[in-house]
């Protein structure tokens, strides 16, 4: 379970907050699709949620953890995919998953058993001993994502994770997400792929400049619209916010 509570973040001296008092909760099971145009807020929440920043007000909770609070038992619930490529080059694809197998404390035959595993759904067993620097961006995205599954986390955090996957690694992708939700994880991604969240989640939330917009399952959020697809209620409601914005400045 997630929970954002009022949580804020305010940058520097800004007169604006990149977050704006967001409250919000995922229960288990669930695979919820966090929407918004760049800069909306999207990433911001997620650097909150996996301690990477402290929030300006408000908190976050991990499974009733406070992040800021307990930082390190949070975190040890946490499996997060960066939309960052940033990685150890000089490692292997293996060496990656047992540096990360080391850190999160997984027990050999735990940790050989869910590389075994997941270094076959996402198609990776024939390059595990290639160094990652030799890794397409698709390929890293998903040593990545088998890393931040290989504790077992009970909350999956992926951070735009569509972008640079070709068909079938993004197709690959989805059907774990989906599983993992109905082995009770929850699972919180961000995207700007509205069809991808339309056909995936369970619930969505819309951000826009910081504040959430609108929330609920798919179905439900574009019944409020009648025929409107997802992406024309998106569009429909972050023109209308990013207007009313600018009308308030003049």
């Amino acid at each position: 379970m997630i929970r954002f509570e009022n949580a804020t973040k305010i940058y520097g001296k800004s007169d604006r907050a990149a977050l704006d008092h967001l409250t919000l909760e995922v229960g288990d099971g669930c695979v919820y699709g966090f929407l918004g145009p760049n800069g909306a807020g999207k990433t911001t929440a997620i650097r909150l949620l996996t301690g990477a920043l402290r929030a300006t007000d408000g908190r976050v909770l991990v499974n009733g953890v406070d992040v800021a609070q307990k930082p390190v038992e949070a975190k040890k619930m946490i499996g997060f995919v960066p939309d960052s490529q940033e990685m150890y080059d000089k490692l292997t694809g293996m060496e990656y998953l047992k540096f990360m197998a080391d850190l999160f404390g997984v027990s050999e035959a735990d940790r050989k058993a869910r590389a075994e595993k997941y270094l076959e759904i996402f198609e990776m067993a024939g390059a595990a001993g290639d160094r990652i620097a030799s890794y397409s961006r698709g390929m890293k995205q998903k040593i990545a994502s088998i890393g931040a599954l290989i504790h077992n986390p009970p909350v999956w955090v992926l951070d735009e994770p569509m972008v640079g996957l070709d068909p079938r690694a993004a197709f690959l992708l989805k059907e774990e997400m989906k599983n993992r939700a109905r082995e009770g994880a929850t699972v919180f991604f961000s995207t700007h792929v509205l069809e991808v969240a339309e056909k995936l989640c369970d619930r969505v939330g819309i951000i826009n400049q910081g504040k959430l917009i609108m929330e609920g399952g798919p179905e439900e959020l574009v019944s409020r619209r009648g025929d409107a697809s997802l992406e024309e209620l998106f569009l429909e409601l972050t023109e209308k916010e990013s207007a009313g914005e600018e009308g308030g400045h003049k």
